[in-house]
């Protein structure tokens, strides 16, 4: 019988697999083509296929090499993170990227128990300036810049 020795590689390589499985399955409706003649989803179906195998590499490993065991679960940084994404995604054209950045680094930042209001404001006003800076002028992105613009 089969005996997990390294749980954590089990683990990742079953969502390794599971990427892998939804991007061929999502990709379906994409043109492959060839090699030579790439369509929109050669790539997408490739690195798929790629990813998939890694997990099983990986997830084999498992049974084979000594690892330490799955870690304990914390829900309050995944839901932070999950919740920044999402409202980045909702506030980006209603109050500009400046403003989403900073807000974004807030929401992130309650992702670890101890928040420093100062340095996080800073570090939020500081990915503003970056980020309009070099996506909106510097690359010319068709992104609002500033609220109402």
């Amino acid at each position: 019988m089969l005996r997990v020795r390294s749980p954590q590689d089990l683990g990742a390589g079953i969502v390794l697999i599971v990427i892998g499985a939804a991007g061929v399955i999502f990709g379906q409706d994409l043109r492959i083509g060839t090699a030579a003649r790439m369509g929109p989803g050669y790539f997408p179906l490739i690195l798929s296929m790629l990813i998939a195998l890694l997990g099983l590499i990986i997830g084999g490993r498992s049974f084979t090499l000594d690892g330490p065991p799955v870690e304990k679960f914390y829900i309050r940084p995944l839901f932070f993170i999950l919740l920044a994404i999402v409202v980045s995604g909702y506030l980006m054209s209603l109050v500009g990227l400046a403003l989403t950045a900073i807000i974004v680094t807030l929401l992130a930042a309650y992702a670890r128990p101890e928040v420093d209001l100062r340095e996080t404001l800073l570090l939020g006003a500081g990915l503003a300036l970056f980020t309009v800076l070099v996506f909106v002028y510097a690359l010319g992105q068709p992104l609002p810049a500033w609220w109402g613009r």
